[in-house]
């Protein structure tokens, strides 16, 4: 979806498939995007992971369910971590898990 100029937009993500990414094991939707960023529902596989990466962009990551973990700390549901643009970091999760990710420029 893009950014509505007007008014109120709704996408219900349970209709919405989950899309593969470039990395096996991870899984999204992309739930809006423009020129400022994107907000992502993804979704990791169980023993999934992504080697040390970083974004150009400010990275928001909420946990919604599963264990979510980089190489620093492993975080569970309702826990948030934001990342500067630049950082270094690495993605995976030993038994699955679903996050909100918002990147901002």
């Amino acid at each position: 979806m893009d950014r509505p100029d007007h008014g109120s937009h709704v996408l219900d993500t349970n209709l919405a498939e989950w899309a593969p990414t470039d990395t096996p094991g991870f899984w999204e939707k992309h739930l809006l995007r423009d020129d400022r960023g994107s907000t992502v529902l993804m979704r990791v596989d169980p023993g999934a992971s992504y080697g040390l990466h970083h974004h150009d962009q400010l990275e928001e990551i909420l946990v919604i369910e599963g264990e979510f973990s980089d190489q620093d700390h492993t975080y569970g549901p309702g826990q948030y971590c934001v990342r500067a643009p630049g950082a270094e970091h690495t993605s995976h999760s030993q038994n699955g898990c679903t996050v909100l990710l918002v990147y901002r420029r």
